[in-house]
């Protein structure tokens, strides 16, 4: 069974059979996806779950099975909710496609374009389900990997949620996103299959625990495992487990090895750590790393940071692979412009709202990224593609939310578009970018932008605003729309 074409919501097939009853099927349209806010009260976000996107519209068949389950749904009269017809119809479906997207692991901000999708409304409309659930967590966790990673500094910072991630699924797209985010290894064997990344990992308490003693734990460990003598020495007491593992590490030179780590998981880190540190210098084991671990997330972190604690590395898991402290991703799929029924031209469609941050942006979007003469970051454009800016130049953007805040681009040097096409009809332009290139293009945009937008804790405002036109023909529409309310319209 192809478990793809079904991942979705029931109101995408719904919607897909009144297009099709109307004989609307193959009118072109175009629909964007975006987020409204910034995650963990942060400055940017990081584009991600993009590849997978890919692949889910390259393989979305209707099979046999999924078409006999849809078959066998009822509404609320009792009758077949889909006709034959429709469900011919989608037996014959292929989601010919044209998707533009901005590269993964792009920094990224409210209201810009993250993937436009054009063509047929059936198959656009089809892809919207889909295409969210692989953007939106995976781009929630790959932006608080980039959090963590950056409060960790130059200290590699290990992803090892599985056990608490949201399930399998969720496991292999969060170590996934984890690694583009900077995460410097997982414990996911699988994500390590799958995408060349680093593994790493030490024990549970249960080893030790199941030996009885420690000591004799550790030595067994280093007996079975010497290339990979990382001790865990808190299942007692975290100083008698650093003594312990310290013994355990002279027989393991004894051998020709060495003890590579210990790992702390609990109680006060910083002290532990300067503590432990003490205990491993003055045996000879100044080479030994200390890990550290116990539901850490950036706050954490900046803390231990702060205080100068001799960590070497973070491990880091529940915090990191559920996206502690913002449970999902603002994104949303809506449709911003349709062929007219001549074919001759695209109409604006807007979506209006009595929250500002709700009120959508008409036509086919693009982002223009300014850069100053240094290469920082320093404005995003959006504009409308088949109007696009006269000056390339262009010298000033305007607020999505607030029309009274406008930012010239005075300081701009360069600039670059950022959606390119990577589906043409519904099949890849190109090969697969791999997860390697993916995370370094995260590392070098993040490195770009200004640290006041980087910061943890109120961070300045990226300037990402509405060009100039396309703001003024934003407020026609909500002028008409709200024109024809009044007039019982709409």
């Amino acid at each position: 069974m192809n478990e793809i074409c079904l991942r979705t919501d029931l109101y995408e097939l719904t919607m897909a059979e009144g297009y099709w009853s109307e004989g609307m099927s193959g009118r072109r349209a175009v629909f964007y996806l975006f987020f409204r806010r910034n995650p963990f009260d942060g400055g940017f976000a990081v584009a991600a779950g993009i590849e997978p996107a890919l692949d889910f519209i390259e393989n979305l068949r209707f099979d046999a099975s999924s078409l006999e389950y849809l078959a066998s749904l009822r509404g609320s009269d009792g009758r077949p909710l889909f006709r034959d017809g429709f469900l011919a119809h989608l037996a014959e479906f292929e989601p010919n496609v044209d998707v533009h997207a901005v590269p993964e692991g792009t920094v990224v901000f409210p209201q810009e374009p993250i993937l436009r999708v054009e063509g047929p409304i059936l198959a656009c409309q089809i892809l919207e389900t889909l295409l969210l659930n692989a953007v939106n967590f995976a781009t929630l966790i790959a932006t608080k990997a980039a959090r963590i990673v950056g409060a960790a500094g130059e200290r590699p910072v290990i992803e090892f949620g599985l056990r608490r991630a949201q399930g399998p699924d969720g496991g292999l797209s969060a170590s996934r996103a984890a690694y583009i985010g900077g995460a410097a290894a997982t414990s996911n064997l699988e994500a390590g299959r799958r995408w060349g990344i680093p593994v790493r990992g030490t024990q549970a308490h249960s080893w030790i625990m199941a030996h009885g003693d420690e000591r004799v734990a550790f030595q067994a460990w280093a007996h079975a495992l010497p290339g990979a003598a990382v001790f865990l020495v808190d299942t007692y007491d975290s100083l008698t487990g650093v003594r312990h593992a310290i013994e355990a590490g002279r027989r393991l030179r004894k051998g020709g090895g060495d003890l590579a780590g210990i790992r702390l998981d609990s109680g006060d880190l910083a002290w532990l750590a300067t503590q432990a540190r003490k205990l491993l210098d003055e045996s000879g084991f100044e080479n030994t790393r200390i890990i550290a671990s116990n539901d850490l997330d950036e706050e954490t972190i900046t803390s231990l940071v702060d205080q100068e604690a001799p960590i070497d590395a973070f491990g880091v898991g529940t915090r990191l692979v559920t996206g502690w402290g913002d449970p999902a991703l603002t994104g949303v799929y809506k449709l911003s412009a349709i062929r007219s029924a001549d074919g001759l031209s695209w109409e604006p469609r807007i979506k209006l709202s009595e929250q500002t941050a709700k009120v959508t942006i008409p036509g086919r979007l693009q982002v223009r990224r300014f850069e100053n003469e240094g290469g920082t970051y320093v404005a995003d454009m959006i504009f409308d593609e088949d109007s696009p800016p006269q000056d390339a130049s262009a010298d000033e953007i305007v607020h999505p939310a607030d029309p009274l805040r406008r930012r010239r681009l005075d300081d701009a040097a360069n600039f670059r578009d950022l959606l390119s096409l990577v589906i043409r009809r519904g099949r890849r332009v190109g090969a697969p970018e791999g997860v390697e290139d993916i995370r370094e293009r995260c590392r070098s945009d993040l490195a770009r932008l200004d640290p006041a937008i980087r910061r943890l804790r109120f961070p300045h405002e990226f300037p990402a605003g509405l060009e100039p036109s396309l703001h003024e023909r934003r407020l026609a529409l909500i002028a008409r729309a709200r024109e024809r309310l009044e007039e019982g319209g709409v």
